[in-house]
């Protein structure tokens, strides 16, 4: 039997019984329409865990802390080391650890900070203390000015640059470079009698400055974006009096080689501070990224569980239609094999139908999928309001895998129909009225 002509037969088949077909081939239709949403939804989940990341750095990010206590025989335990890290380290992992490709020094006050901008505007923000490398470390581009430079470093200039969301609430739409900020921080200390106090200090800086938009990580609830970065050492001479820095944030090549890169470091402290790291404690982003990406793994299984039972009551409402058709048909198929037609012909007529049906209600299945993905995201996004936008990431692998698995669908549950027709004999199909 020629393709073409089992083709014509199917297809006029369907055509003969169009509300019947539409019926059967509707658990098909949402069947994979149920997948394809459900994997959109599941990695559009992953994508929103790689964008937020990424505002925090990316997955190849390590970031060591400054610590007092470690964790021994279940309890925490104070640390009697008076190491701690300094700029020199910095320099020391940038130019001794091969998978590194970044390295920024940050002293970080995230809210406790009072700015005030020109004609009385003030706001509730923080500042990081940083390098020239932190920008290209980070990915993040200047929306206008420069950021600090290696001489604002050295000379512990009393420049700034402004986050997106901090320079809009001290300047509004006006530009705020060459402009001068106040940066008050309330600073609390005992007098010589032992009386607790608090005073204000105040210091003036000048804007160079501002950062793109970066945005809040709903994984960890805050945003860059209210934030000024300023020289490191201007931060150790003005603000903290030292010359510790709180923590390092280490970028690996890749995340492949974070763990190598890891080890090289900590060999790096050890070598710098007597043989010790254990008053540096060590945050993997790849590990947070991860816990994230596990749970988004299993909610796509078990929603993509969920749809594939669909595609499996499909298949099985495939299957009883074409046993009808062949109950239906038997006169037809005692006739085809009195003129000559082989039980493979007759096998292939049947199956080929099956395939025709499950082909098309896959194609509309698929179409169907694209449309539930776009309006689940959307109703994902007024669910769950920490995001402003879910994506919905329909990959031309799954739509691969939903065509193959629909045709796969057809071979499989139109095989019984298929074979119970070939092996029908000729005799008592034309007996049958």
């Amino acid at each position: 039997m020629r393709l073409v002509e089992g083709l014509s037969i199917g297809i006029a088949a369907m055509r003969a019984n169009k509300m019947r077909s539409l019926l059967t081939m509707l658990g098909i239709i949402i069947g994979i329409a149920a997948v394809l949403a459900m994997i959109a939804i599941g990695d559009g989940a992953k994508e929103i865990v790689i964008q937020d990341a990424q505002k925090m750095g990316g997955a190849t990010r390590i970031t060591l802390y400054q610590t007092s206590y470690k964790r021994e025989n279940n309890r925490w335990v104070r640390i009697r080391s008076n190491e701690y890290m300094e700029y020199e380290d910095v320099l020391a992992i940038e130019a001794e650890c091969p998978s590194v490709s970044a390295v920024t020094p940050r002293i970080a006050d995230w809210r406790g900070v009072l700015f005030q901008g020109p004609g009385g505007t003030e706001a509730r923000a923080g500042y990081n203390g940083v390098d020239a490398t932190y920008t290209t470390a980070m990915d993040w581009d200047l929306k206008e000015g420069r950021f600090i430079t290696d001489e604002d470093v050295q000379h512990a200039t009393k420049i700034c640059v402004l986050g997106d969301e901090l320079a809009f609430e001290l300047f509004g739409n006006n530009s705020p470079l060459g402009q001068e900020i106040k940066i008050a921080r309330d600073v609390r200390y005992y007098d010589k009698w032992g009386r607790r106090r608090r005073d204000r200090l105040t210091e003036r800086f000048t804007v160079v400055g501002t950062l793109m938009h970066r945005g809040t990580s709903f994984q960890f609830g805050w945003s860059y974006d209210n934030l000024a970065f300023i020289p490191v050492s201007t931060v150790q001479e003005r603000f903290t009096g030292d010359d510790k820095v709180r923590n390092i944030m280490v970028f690996a090549n890749s995340v492949d080689v974070v763990p190598k890169a890891i080890e090289e470091v900590k060999t790096v402290i050890r070598k710098r501070h007597k043989n010790q790291d254990e008053f540096v404690r060590i945050f993997e982003m790849r590990a947070g990224m991860e816990q994230l990406q596990k749970i988004s793994k299993m909610i796509k299984i078990a929603l993509g569980s969920i749809a594939g039972f669909s595609l499996l009551v499909g298949g099985i409402g495939i299957m009883n239609m074409m046993l009808v058709a062949v109950s239906e048909r038997t006169r037809e198929i005692g006739l085809r094999k009195a003129l000559g037609a082989k039980p493979l012909d007759i096998m292939a007529q049947f199956l080929i139908e099956a395939i025709i049906m499950c082909g098309v209600g896959g194609a509309i299945g698929i179409g169907l999928g694209v449309f539930a993905g776009e309006g689940m995201a959307m109703l994902a996004v007024k669910i769950a309001k920490i995001v402003p936008e879910w994506p919905s990431v329909i990959s031309i692998q799954w739509v691969m895998i939903s065509v193959s698995f629909s045709t796969a669908i057809g071979i499989f549950f139109g095989m019984y129909p298929a074979i119970k027709a070939a092996i029908l004999p000729p005799v008592v199909a034309l007996r049958k009225e």
